[in-house]
């Protein structure tokens, strides 16, 4: 087994939760961590679940105990993709792999200026061109400048528009990321500049995420391995 294979996936899985936390608390939201899951008791912000397994072999009844199941819409990240909510009426909505990548910078150098967001303004300009035209840009809020983990990542081109980005998340043994986009050229485009970043802002700490498809096999071109499988549940 390779160095990489042995990064553990519950550490993945709790930096992401941790992130989901963050979301929502920018959303006004609260959440709470306990050894087996995290979960919100009330509905999370679009894209984001209402639980995320933190070890195998979790107590599905009492995730969903700790969920708003009383309507449609509820997601559940199965970091470890051991459950089976069927019953509970729930589908799987994808499976993915969870990523991690050695810390380093990307070996392409990045043809895009690469900062942190500092303000309202350009948290703005960020979403607006992550969203591109789809109505969702108001998830990502001004209090998620002020979490001192969270680093918006945008890749400006030469006339200081956002063409590029990604979030990403600090953990005690690893940087998450999440949120990657390219306007032009897709996550191929945006992983040199993220990596770039990512070594530049936090030296040493390894890269870890999760992606499907295609964005998977662009995370696995520019340095990543795949180190175990999630699956994502949607009830309703």
């Amino acid at each position: 087994m390779t160095r990489t294979k042995r990064f553990p996936v519950g550490a993945a899985a709790r930096n992401n939760a941790e992130w989901c936390a963050v979301m929502c608390r920018s959303h006004g939201l609260d959440s709470e961590f306990g050894r087996q899951m995290w979960t919100a008791p009330v509905r999370t912000p679009p894209y984001y679940p209402d639980a995320v397994t933190l070890a195998p072999g979790c107590d599905a009844d009492a995730l969903l105990a700790r969920i708003d199941t009383g309507t449609p819409g509820a997601g559940v990240k199965d970091s470890f993709a051991d459950l089976d909510l069927t019953r509970a009426g729930f589908r799987v909505l994808f499976d993915a792999q969870w990523i991690h990548r050695p810390a380093g910078a990307s070996a392409v150098a990045p043809d895009l200026a690469w900062d942190v967001v500092g303000s309202p303004r350009e948290l703005r300009a960020w979403a607006l061109a992550w969203d591109e035209g789809q109505g969702e840009a108001g998830l990502f809020r001004p209090g998620l400048l002020d979490d001192p983990a969270t680093s918006v990542l945008a890749g400006r081109s030469a006339d200081g528009r956002v063409a590029a980005g990604a979030v990403a998340s600090r953990g005690d043994h690893a940087v998450g990321i999440s949120n990657v986009f390219a306007l032009d050229g897709g996550a191929d485009k945006a992983w040199p500049g993220v990596l770039e970043a990512v070594h530049r802002l936090f030296p040493g700490l390894p890269v870890v995420g999760y992606e499907h498809g295609a964005d998977l096999s662009a995370a696995l071109r520019h340095g990543f391995e795949a180190i175990g499988p999630l699956r994502v549940w949607l009830h309703g």
